[in-house]
């Protein structure tokens, strides 16, 4: 059999290795990073021609409300014998007093937001450098030995209510 060189591995050094794997991970992590821009390209020229959709057949509903209630006043108007104006008034009544309901609905959703209360104590207890557990109601758990109902049904956990 003839000697091959070429077949024998080469040994490198430790440093070129490592040198050649940062180099290799450099460009893994640039090829990734020009992928996902690319990905955020297309997926944000979607989204925007979705979001002009969506407002073109909002004008368009709007335009058809618009035109309905012309409608509705004029049979109104043809119906009940109604004067034009009686009608128009009352097509516009129904209008507000519809827009105040959703109002009201509004209003109490917004009633029920809890500002984020959990997240700006933990916030404020990072910042300040205390324990988290300190202003808690929840026992401090020694940290040398693991809470033996830790992960189990009814171990102690801190309150999720919006009013605390």
């Amino acid at each position: 059999m003839t000697h091959n060189p070429a077949a024998e591995p080469q040994e490198e050094s430790l440093g070129s290795l490592v040198a050649a794997a940062s180099s290799h991970i450099s460009t893994l992590v640039r090829a990734e990073i020009e992928l996902a821009k690319a990905e955020l390209r297309f997926d944000a020229k979607r989204v925007g021609l979705a979001a002009g959709l969506f407002a073109a057949a909002a004008f368009i509903a709007h335009l058809c409300l618009i035109l309905a209630s012309f409608a509705i006043a004029y049979a109104l108007v043809g119906v009940f014998d109604w004067a034009e104006g009686w009608a128009f008034a009352t097509v516009t009544l129904f209008y507000l007093v519809v827009a105040g309901l959703l109002v009201f609905v509004g209003v109490r959703r917004l009633k029920g937001l809890t500002g984020m209360k959990r997240t700006l104590r933990s916030l404020k207890t990072i910042k300040s450098g205390e324990s988290e557990l300190s202003g808690s109601s929840v026992a401090p758990v020694p940290s040398s030995a693991p809470s033996p109902s830790a992960g189990k049904p009814g171990a102690p956990r801190e309150s999720v209510k919006p009013d605390q």
